[in-house]
Parts: C-alpha cells; sequence; structure tokens
C-alpha cells in the first residue's frame, strides 16, 4: 500500500465532529460519517469519502487530548517502511515523538511526530487491505482529494532537508517569490506532491493541505454559508488552478483548489 514517502491519509483533528461534518459535507462535497466508531484505534473516530474512494478521516478531540495542547487541525499520514526506525532518525534529526508508536489490529502500526520545527504529522505503516489497493487520499487531479501539500518553513533549507532526507522526497524546482524567497517544489518519484517556502508572520500552520473542488467560487460562498473564515480570497495560480485559504468553524486551517 503505497512505497515508503507517499502520503496515505489525511485526518481532522476537531472539537465538534458533528458541526465539522456538515461543514466540509457543504464545502467539499465528501460523505461523512454520522456516528464515529473505533477505526483509527479512537473512540468516536469518522470516515470521509467519495463515492470513488475514501479520502480521510475525523477524530474527535476529547478534553483530555485539549487540556495536554491539542487544538483542532489537518494532519497527514506519511507512509514509512519502518515505523520505529522512522521514529528515532526524526529525533535524531531534531524533531519529537508527540504519540509513541503504537498498533490498531488490521490497519497498521502508527506514531505522531513533529519536525525539528514543530510541525505536527504522523509516520504509519500501513497493512495492506484485502485485495490490495492503493491509498486515494492523496491524488492531484481527483475531487475531494488532497491535491498539494504546502510547507511553510522558518528555515527552508533545513525544512526541505528534513523531509527530503527521511522520506525519499526531492526538490523538482523552484519559483521566486520576490522578498519571500523561493516556492520550492516537492516531489515524491514522478508526482508532485507539493512545496516549501519561507514563513512569514502569521497564524498559519506550517503544514496546509489543499482539498480539490469542481467550483472555487461555491466553495467560498458555501464557507462563508457555513460559518467559516476565508482566510486568502479565491485566486489564480500558475498552471491556471484557482485556490483559497480558510479556517473551520473550529478553528482547523484548510485550503481548495479548483
Amino acid at each position: 500500500m503505497g512505497l515508503h514517502g507517499s502520503l496515505i491519509w489525511y485526518e481532522l483533528m476537531t472539537s465538534d465532529a458533528d458541526a465539522a461534518r456538515a461543514f466540509y459535507q457543504a464545502v467539499v462535497g465528501w460523505t461523512i460519517d454520522a456516528q464515529g466508531s473505533n477505526d483509527g484505534g479512537h473512540k468516536g473516530y469518522r470516515m470521509i469519502a467519495m463515492p470513488d474512494g475514501a479520502v480521510g478521516g475525523v477524530l474527535p478531540l476529547t478534553e483530555a487530548m485539549i487540556g495536554h495542547g491539542a487544538k483542532p487541525a489537518w494532519l497527514f499520514y506519511v507512509h514509512v517502511s519502518d515505523v520505529d526506525e522512522a521514529v528515532a532518525g526524526i529525533e535524531k534529526a531534531g524533531g519529537r515523538t508527540l504519540m509513541a508508536p503504537w498498533d490498531t489490529p488490521g490497519i497498521g502500526r502508527f506514531a505522531m511526530v513533529a519536525d525539528p520545527h514543530g510541525a505536527p504529522f504522523y509516520v504509519m505503516d500501513p497493512i495492506p487491505p484485502a485485495g490490495g489497493g492503493e491509498s486515494t487520499s492523496f491524488d492531484p487531479k481527483r475531487l475531494g482529494r488532497c491535491a498539494w501539500n504546502e510547507h511553510r518553513a522558518p528555515d527552508l533549507a533545513a525544512a526541505v532537508d528534513f523531509y527530503t532526507s527521511h522520506f525519499g522526497w526531492v526538490v523538482s524546482g523552484s519559483m521566486p517569490m520576490g522578498a519571500l524567497g523561493d516556492y520550492m517544489f516537492l516531489s515524491h518519484g514522478a508526482v508532485p506532491i507539493g512545496a516549501a517556502f519561507p514563513a512569514g508572520d502569521s497564524d498559519l500552520p506550517a503544514w496546509i493541505h489543499y482539498f480539490r473542488v469542481p467550483d472555487i467560487g461555491k466553495a467560498a460562498a458555501a464557507i462563508g454559508a457555513s460559518g467559516g473564515t476565508l482566510l486568502q480570497q479565491p485566486h489564480e495560480v500558475p498552471g491556471g488552478d484557482h485556490v483559497l485559504i480558510a479556517r473551520d468553524p473550529q478553528g482547523a486551517v484548510f485550503a481548495l483548489v479548483a
């Protein structure tokens, strides 16, 4: 199920799963479970899907999690061939373990980590599903999937070195952004997965994930009508796509592309 360094799952941690379900179904067009299960090893976990496959999950934050500093956010899962080895390497490079490796029967082995600049994400060695098949969570072209991952780094060179060293990603080009510096394109194998660029003064998270929708204008209107906040108005980017950045009603930042 994927190769080392591939992006295989996206997870929304939220303080109100019911409200988040209503919001994202209206904005992105996902189908999200009305009731939670124990999928992912967490009570109340809800699956996010499109008609042609799974996209990710919704993890309700408990009072204990919030008490330990957890906040609504989107995180991604990076496939690794050995979770314990990956965690050791991340710690050696200056990252941290936020949740020590654990196993979920029938699903795989996980850990939540943070890169040396504090950006959280998961590493996972998944158990392939019955009958095989690849994850459909990341796909640059398919509706409802994450199409782009953008990293805002206080030290661009160090951030790029960290992710390319640990996950086999490569810098596949760059685009000057004036005083901000270069926008460094990242690929995994032959697949463009996102970019990194120097962070400015903002409260945006280090990683922002762009989900593909059919119409950016309709999505922007749905964000406002559903209680979200536009942080960056829809605008065209090189290549002809249109993007926006927003915050959902619980505070998680996300982005859309069409």
